[in-house]
């Protein structure tokens, strides 16, 4: 989509556009959107901005403090699939409506500034990204808390628990525990409804590799998008969480990109491959251990040494540490391997063309906000670089057989929201660099995660805690 307001203009009349929707991240990494008809969509709107309470919005303006501007950035601009009513969708710069500032604290503006300083570094000229993003499609669901009860309940016709259900429509195709990976229909029952993802995702301009059932039994999915720049990506990795809400509650399912929601068995993690390039040439690839130069190993350190902090932002929510765990494929030690996949990152070696070669870190899950940790991973990588941080020898045998002197050597993802908080509290100067996150940022996604997120947990009883303790 061209980026002047004329050729916008002009598709809506050639398109009939009726509404515009316009859309940006709150805080902690979901969009917003709110809609005006065509008629208010002028050259006039569009250099303005349209105004809305930023007070209303999670973890933003203080009362005192609540106008703000939603300024649309052109060439984000796609028809909705979704609309009954012709409808343009557009990203939008949240900026200061007095100053015509961006506003600090929104995820897209970080994004950006870490591309900005990437570039002034003169380290290279893109951050390049590409998500593995994995993601639940149920049946139903219900869930609740009060005051004196607890519940939730997921249905899946591939769930393993209901191989039993003595029901006519149960046909017996359950797929196991950790045995979802790649097994053809009639038990993978998402093939269409992935393919339809996929399409709607192309149909939006957005590149799409691969799709196959990921590992879990209840319908885990996962859709693969080409890689691209760090901003670009965070804007794809929102409109296939978009896209595949909308396309299974068009076939009365439901999607979700909650990091653990079933027990024993694999939760959704976002494995992110990524990469540094300077003009057409790939940074990462050299003659170094498995193909790497001595950049690539440089920020594979800064990301380890950072690694506890980049949780905060890359597992940023309670239940991200019910899949970080041992024995449900989740990395949770802070090393690096070539091909070895329970190490935190590691380096695929698929192919000898050196524009693949990239690490992958494995850590990220996909309830995070991508603005915010792509950005987080970009500046570990700098820090890294600049500072010559070597990532110390790889692991290439399995984690699981080494004795307890190798394993008490390696450090670990932490096992908390709240000792990730922790680290990012205590370790968050490489974040500063080049004011791509301001203090004010590190300070209240702490504060608004202990407050909202942590603290609100603690303070519930859990049901498991009546099967250990109401017998007591």
């Amino acid at each position: 989509m061209s980026d002047t307001p004329k050729d916008v203009l002009k598709f809506c009349k050639d398109k009939r556009v009726q509404f515009v929707d316009l859309r940006f991240m709150d805080f902690p990494g979901l969009w917003q959107h709110t809609t005006v008809p065509i008629t208010e969509f002028t050259t006039e709107t569009i250099d303005h901005g349209f105004g809305f309470d930023g007070s209303c919005i999670r973890g933003w303006q203080a009362i005192n403090e609540t106008d703000m501007l939603l300024v649309p950035i052109l060439h984000t601009a796609r028809l909705d699939p979704f609309m009954q009513h012709t409808t343009l969708s557009l990203i939008c710069d949240v900026r200061d409506p007095i100053t015509k500032k961006e506003y600090s604290r929104d995820p897209r503006s970080i994004a950006r500034k870490t591309e900005a300083y990437l570039k002034k570094t003169k380290i290279a000229d893109r951050a390049m990204f590409g998500p593995e993003l994995e993601f639940f499609i149920f049946d139903h669901c219900f869930y609740d808390q009060g005051i004196n009860f607890a519940k939730h309940y997921v249905g899946s016709r591939e769930g393993i628990w209901g191989r039993g259900d003595e029901d006519p429509t149960n046909l017996g195709y359950k797929i196991r525990l950790k045995e979802g990976y790649f097994p053809c229909p009639p038990m993978d029952t998402l093939q269409n409804i992935r393919s339809e993802i996929v399409a709607s995702l192309m149909d939006l301009g957005i590149p799409v590799e691969a799709h196959h059932h990921e590992g879990a039994t209840g319908g885990q999915c996962e859709i693969d998008m080409r890689y691209q720049d760090l901003v670009t990506m965070s804007d794809n990795v929102m409109y296939y969480k978009y896209v595949a809400k909308n396309v299974a509650a068009r076939h009365g399912k439901v999607a979700t990109f909650m990091p653990k929601p079933l027990f024993q068995d694999n939760g959704s993690g976002m494995h992110v491959h990524f990469s540094l390039w300077k003009g057409d040439k790939p940074l990462f690839a050299g003659n170094r251990y498995a193909g790497l130069s001595d950049i690539g190993l440089y920020a594979i350190g800064g990301i380890l040494k950072h690694g506890r902090a980049l949780c905060a932002l890359g597992n940023p929510t309670t239940n991200s540490y019910k899949r970080l765990v041992p024995g449900y494929e989740a990395p949770v030690n802070l090393i690096y391997s070539s091909r070895n996949r329970s190490a935190a990152i590691r380096i695929p070696m698929y192919s000898e063309n050196p524009k693949t070669k990239r690490i992958e870190f494995r850590c990220p899950d996909s309830s995070c906000n991508p603005y915010l940790s792509f950005s987080a991973m970009t500046m570990a990588a700098i820090d890294g670089i600049q500072n010559k941080i070597h990532p110390g020898d790889p692991l290439d045998k399995d984690i699981y057989h080494l004795t307890p002197e190798e394993y008490e050597k390696m450090s670990s993802a932490p096992g908390s929201l709240e000792e990730a908080l922790d680290a990012l509290e205590n370790d968050h100067e490489f974040l500063l660099a080049g004011d791509v996150f301001t203090a004010d940022v590190i300070h209240y996604w702490i504060k608004y995660k202990r407050d909202n997120e942590v603290d609100a947990l603690r303070v519930r009883p859990h049901p498991y805690e009546f099967c250990m303790y109401f017998d007591i």
